[in-house]
């Protein structure tokens, strides 16, 4: 089929068969033909992401964001001196290449990047520091990859909300993953559009949007 659908698009486009896929949007693809398994990794994309922003060389830590790390726009540069400094920093730049590595194959990061992507328009300090954390946790984790098996494919849902986590909107936060065979195929985490009075509101809402997005995986 594959041969067929080949032939059908060079019939209609330019192309040149290179063969299976290697590399594509920084990930690397290896496939284990004798365990059947396909994985992919980041891991050269963030060495040079780390290289970027000069965090090469960084301790890592063992959580994307420690828990000391209450952010909030409280934290936002107050002084145009701070503004300046503040200027200075790639903060923006580094939550999108944050981003490309959640969005791939990292879903470890996903509520630590959502956090600190909150405060793009106007970072400051500490807001600074916790983006630097991630950093810091990939340059120790740099080696995970999503290993696919053709051998099981039973979806499985988790899901689970964090009561008035946003502490300037005190909106909760929805986090939901579903597993293919026990590797990663869809992941979230977002602040709910709602303020929660309660914690078994937010596990309701949070309950509500996982299984609408289980009704759309198993069509």
């Amino acid at each position: 089929e594959i041969k067929v659908l080949k032939k059908q698009l060079s019939e209609s486009f330019d192309m040149k068969d290179l063969g299976a896929a290697r590399q594509i949007l920084g990930m690397r693809i290896t496939w284990d033909r004798k365990e059947w398994k396909l994985n992919l990794s980041q891991e050269e994309y963030i060495k040079k992401v780390l290289e970027r922003f000069n965090m090469q060389d960084a301790k890592p830590v063992g959580t994307p964001l420690a828990g000391h790390f209450k952010l909030s726009k409280e934290q936002c540069p107050k002084t145009e001196q701070e503004r300046n400094q503040m200027s200075k920093v790639p903060y923006s730049s580094a939550v999108g290449n944050l981003m490309d590595a959640m969005v791939c194959n990292r879903p470890d990061i996903t509520h630590a990047v959502g956090v600190v992507s909150r405060f793009m328009s106007d970072p400051g300090k500490e807001h600074w520091q916790a983006e630097k954390c991630i950093l810091r946790y990939l340059r120790g984790t740099m080696w995970i990859v999503l290993r696919y098996s053709g051998s099981d494919t039973t979806l499985r849902g988790y899901v689970d909300s964090d009561m008035a986590e946003d502490l300037d909107s005190r909106r909760s936060t929805t986090g939901y993953i579903y597993t293919v065979g026990g590797t990663t195929v869809r992941w979230i985490s977002r602040l709910q559009k709602l303020v929660a009075l309660s914690t078994t509101e937010a596990e309701y809402v949070a309950a509500t949007e996982a299984s609408k997005e289980m009704i759309w995986l198993q069509q």
